[in-house]
């Protein structure tokens, strides 16, 4: 039987910014979010289906009478910017410029890697105003911090948006929730140094790329996890040891209960990469890495998106 995916979830974090949370936080069940202003509405990230984009932007529609201003997409993920074609034509759609040439060069082509879901008729629009460090953008007086970190992390294109005021942190996926990390695209010593300049942004709460909002406890959460890898990885390619077998020997500890455990083939040939002294976030080879990913579990990738 297919498994049952409760509703999307709106929660008011601070007056006048929402978390829009997609339980069960798995492959694309990825998170948004959205400031309402009085002349306009942002919106962080979309969502990975055409229904659920659709879905979101309907809730957007209900909460808020002014129209949508601006997208941000806090990476290039599908998860996160297959929904940008339902945005109002005339929104600004902002994000870093390497997410910009990442969304254009995959397409829709990730689409299948992965078993479950309804895509819909995905038209893919990249980001139009992009920046390489930081960018502040207003909603009204309320001041939005976007800010890339100098580094590959979870991709080589992440940001982030930091609410000062109500020191609210939308991490998109450099924070999962209950999730595995996912490396494979970025850099396991970059995200390390980034969870450190997180860290000391002093945020109370978090609305993670996925699962349900948190606080700063995410940043360490994480942090244990890619040491865990680090030194996983360091065992392994001393002993000439290829990823998968590695993975497949590798005893999850806490770690286990974390969602998408397969992730754990594409961190170690990331871990890999840079053991070998690879610029971070190289390209490797993601067709093969996600069949190993696939045979790691013994069957497809599924997602309940």
């Amino acid at each position: 039987m297919p498994t049952e995916i409760p509703d999307p979830r709106l929660t008011e974090v601070a007056d006048n910014v929402f978390a829009y949370i997609q339980p069960d936080g798995t492959w694309f069940l990825n998170n948004t979010g959205f400031l309402r202003g009085e002349r306009g509405v942002t919106v962080i990230d979309q969502c990975g289906t055409e229904a659920r984009a659709r879905r979101f932007q309907e809730t957007v529609a209900r909460t808020c009478e002014p129209p949508v201003q601006t997208l941000i997409n806090t990476h290039h993920h599908a998860d996160h910017t297959f929904g940008n074609f339902v945005a109002p034509p005339h929104a600004t759609i902002v994000a870093h410029r390497k997410a910009r040439d990442e969304v254009i060069a995959t397409g829709t082509s990730i689409a299948a890697a992965f078993e479950g879901p309804d895509w819909g008729d995905i038209e893919i629009v990249p980001p139009f105003l992009c920046f390489e460090d930081r960018l502040t953008l207003f909603v009204d007086d309320l001041e939005c911090q976007l800010i890339h970190f100098g580094t590959p992390a979870h991709t080589t294109n992440d940001i982030v948006v930091w609410i000062p005021e109500h020191k609210v942190l939308f991490s998109g996926d450099l924070a999962f929730k209950g999730g595995t990390p996912f490396a494979l695209q970025g850099s396991v010593d970059g995200w390390l140094e980034t969870l450190d300049r997180l860290s000391a942004l002093g945020a109370e709460t978090v609305v993670p790329g996925h699962g349900p909002v948190c606080g700063p406890e995410v940043f360490d959460e994480a942090r244990r996890y890619l040491q865990f890898l680090k030194e996983t990885a360091q065992r392994g390619y001393e002993a000439g040891l290829e990823p998968l077998e590695l993975a497949r020997e590798t005893d999850l500890g806490e770690f286990a209960e974390l969602s998408d455990a397969e992730r754990i083939v594409g961190n170690l040939h990331r871990a890999y990469s840079e053991l070998r002294g690879e610029e971070r976030g190289v390209a490797l080879d993601l067709p093969s890495i996600i069949g190993e990913m696939r045979a790691y579990i013994g069957g497809p990738i599924v997602s309940h998106a």
